[in-house]
């Protein structure tokens, strides 16, 4: 009951008592279509019913790219809306309401969004140098929280970000999504039921060449914004091949170089690494992160296993006795844009307020699980600035 395609009531509409006009869902919006004299449809009515009944009221603070890619699928989840947006630029609430369907009040001073009693969550999609201050601000506001990547960029931002969100209990959501793509959810189920057996090996790399070509090119050539291409960037591809490798990092080694093209030259940091990684249980990684290629979009995955591999969307499994000579199609859809409208925040979102709902954490994506990923990151630029591996501290089992 949610299609409206090409200006035409969908199929699912459903028809009112006595002939009155058609409901149906445009988008995520409940639209209540009225019935004129004679029966015909002579006006249109919008009714946000829906909108009302969500539980969870968000403020945006960052009004860039990203943050037009969160509101839809906040607004798209059945339990959050967003009801307000502030920006360094001045916005017209007006304007912002008739956009996204819904009453959001345009804000400049983020302290007095954090006032309102009504907002009971913040999604962070500012600037990364940003990020820091604004989150425990709002943690202290007693604002849940919704962080685009990285967190931040440095670790000591990190540690004072974990403290404020623990001190004020609120839950989170990091903006790690590629955990909730449908490629990495039919990756993760294979691994899990055992048809790769036991992972010795793996890489995840990220090809996506980052030029003047795209929005954030104008600020992400900076170091004190972009940080690394692990940072601004690569990040989703090391905790991809976290979340597939499912151990600790005891040691990474890291070594970075960037592109001689003139079209990445303002980039003030190294554009291209390559980080191993060893594991707490013997295994060891790989994660390339390359910002400054000529190429299409590329998220690759290698997992190597006692019992099969699995290369992309393609697998091979001994327990299946599948041709060894051969590979095995997956059914999902790979990761294969940069875009942000294309990427699974609707089912993270969907996801994080369900659990917000329900007192608990957010599962695979929360701040606790997303800052082990960063330390590593953080662990892999200093290995990579030093040119020595870098230890981390590991738990005693």
């Amino acid at each position: 009951m949610r299609d409206w395609e090409n200006g035409r009531i969908s199929r699912h509409a459903v028809p009112l008592p006595h002939g009155r006009g058609l409901c149906c869902f445009r988008g995520d919006e409940f639209v209540l279509t009225i019935g004129g004299k004679g029966g015909g449809i002579a006006g249109r009515k919008n009714i946000r019913s829906k909108m009302q009944m969500k539980k969870f009221n968000v403020g945006i603070v960052g009004y860039g790219w990203v943050a037009t890619a969160h509101i839809p699928a906040i607004n798209a989840t059945a339990l959050g809306q967003v009801t307000a947006v502030c920006s360094s630029r001045k916005l017209d609430s007006t304007e912002l309401s008739r956009k996204y369907g819904g009453r959001v009040t345009a804000y400049t001073d983020f302290n007095e969004m954090l006032a309102n009693p009504d907002i009971h969550a913040i999604s962070v999609c500012s600037y990364p140098y940003e990020h820091a201050k604004q989150v425990i601000a709002a943690a202290k506001a007693g604002k849940h929280l919704i962080i685009e990547k990285p967190l931040c960029l440095s670790l000591k931002d990190l540690k004072a970000m974990q403290a404020a969100i623990e001190k004020a209990k609120v839950k989170t959501c990091v903006c790690f999504e590629c955990r909730y793509s449908s490629q990495f959810m039919a990756t993760k189920a294979v691994i899990d039921e055992g048809l790769l057996g036991k992972l010795h090996y793996g890489e995840v790399d990220y090809y996506h060449g980052i030029g003047p070509w795209y929005g954030q090119f104008r600020w992400n050539t900076r170091k004190d914004a972009g940080g690394s291409s692990l940072l601004t960037a690569g990040c989703h591809a090391l905790d991809a091949l976290l979340l597939c490798m499912g151990s600790e990092v005891t040691e990474v080694t890291s070594y970075d170089t960037k592109s001689s093209s003139k079209i990445f030259a303002p980039y003030e940091y190294t554009t291209s690494s390559v980080t191993i990684l060893k594991f707490k249980n013997g295994s060891v990684g790989k994660c390339a992160a390359i910002v400054d290629c000529l190429q299409p979009y590329y998220f690759h995955t290698h997992l190597v296993g006692s019992e099969g591999s699995l290369l992309d969307n393609k697998f091979h499994s001994m327990k299946l006795k599948t041709n060894k000579h051969a590979w095995s199609s997956l059914a999902m859809k790979l990761l294969d844009s940069g875009d942000v409208s294309d990427h699974p925040y609707t089912t993270q979102f969907e996801a994080f307020f369900n659990t917000l709902d329900k007192g608990k954490e957010m599962p695979l994506t929360s701040f606790a699980e997303a800052a082990r990923s960063h330390e590593v990151i953080f662990a892999a630029d200093q290995s990579a600035r030093t040119g020595k591996p870098v230890r981390l501290k590991v738990t005693v089992a």
